[in-house]
């Protein structure tokens, strides 16, 4: 087991410094020199990030273009610190990958997931999830309803036909989707609602209640047009769930790698994580070419939390301690 780290304000900002000025800047180029300069070096020992559980990151291979591939990850992660990391491709299955990454790094806590996108047919494929369960070492530790797929971003985003859905035209969910659900609720593993609406997101967080699902989550509910209220969060929380804040949101925007989405403000993105932490945890849904690398991301989030006032305990609580145990990982009291 690992136990809390002790952090110090000296060492945090010294930790911090990694990141470099230009990064947290607003609009600044994550892709310069001096950006792959401290991905070359994110791997180093750092107090800041012991025991970090990051279960939300995008690395290569994949059909877009990543700025680290997951077996580099892995090992920058394990040198910093990290207790485990968990891999999400859009497209393909990234479990399978994750048996190999263990073989290259046995004593790190490594592990995959599944997205139900049109890889894997027209609608939501639950014999695809049976296999990904069933797949050498129990690797897949989330499945996760469509996201670019998704019949709601479909529509909110004017994309080409009708996409994904997760509900039946009455707004009841599809046999397909429970089956799924079942399926996570008997492998103890995620359920986790990509990208579908906060509205589709509840009625979805209801069935998984009645279901037995264990470990739900409200993906990113703070980003773009996923964004929950409070009110919603709260009734997550209430049903059984975990809801997920990913840091990109305070880092995209003009300039960087995802320009064409409006950049979160730190004040907001305190006052998110303040809302319920018993039932949240925090990602940084990094990897994109043009944006920090997810370790730095990370570093960048805490100093975030740190500078507007949320305890250390909490901290611990979204970026250690609680996606550690959706993991199926012990955790220290």
């Amino acid at each position: 087991m690992n136990s809390t780290p002790v952090w110090t304000r000296r060492g945090f900002i010294k930790a911090a410094g990694l990141v470099g000025g230009a990064a947290l800047t607003a609009g600044a180029a994550f892709d310069s020199p001096a950006s792959e300069a401290r991905a070359d070096n994110a791997g180093a020992r750092d107090e800041t990030l012991q025991g970090v559980s990051d279960i939300h990151v995008h690395a290569a291979p994949d059909v877009r273009e990543r700025s680290v591939d997951e077996l580099s990850f892995a090992r920058a992660a394990q040198q910093a610190g990290y207790r485990s990391v968990m891999f999400k491709s859009n497209e393909w299955s990234c479990h399978d990958r994750v048996y190999l990454v263990r073989r290259a790094l046995p004593d790190f806590a490594c592990f995959g997931s599944l997205c139900m996108n049109r890889t894997h047919g027209d609608r939501v494929n639950a014999y695809a999830a049976e296999m990904a369960l069933r797949t050498t070492g129990n690797y897949c530790k989330c499945i996760w309803m469509p996201t670019q797929a998704a019949a709601y971003q479909h529509a909110r985003e004017n994309l080409p036909g009708k996409g994904i859905p997760v509900l039946s035209d009455t707004g009841k969910v599809l046999p397909e989707v429970v089956r799924v659900m079942e399926l996570c609720a008997e492998a103890d593993i995620i359920f986790a609602t990509g990208h579908c609406s906060p509205e589709e997101s509840l009625i979805l967080a209801r069935k998984a209640r009645e279901v037995g699902v264990g470990k739900f989550v409200a993906t990113h509910v703070n980003a773009h047009i996923w964004k929950m209220s409070r009110a919603q969060i709260m009734r997550v929380a209430e049903l059984g769930g975990f809801v997920e804040y990913s840091y990109i949101t305070n880092l995209w925007g003009p300039g960087t790698g995802v320009p064409m989405n409006e950049r979160m403000s730190r004040e907001d993105f305190v006052a998110c994580a303040g809302i319920v932490p018993e039932r949240s945890f925090i990602t940084t849904d990094l990897g994109q070419v043009g944006m920090p690398h997810p370790l730095d991301g990370m570093r960048m989030c805490i100093e975030t939390l740190l500078e507007g006032g949320v305890s250390r305990k909490d901290i611990d609580m979204m970026v250690r301690t609680n996606p550690a145990r959706l993991m199926g990982l012990d955790v220290a009291e």
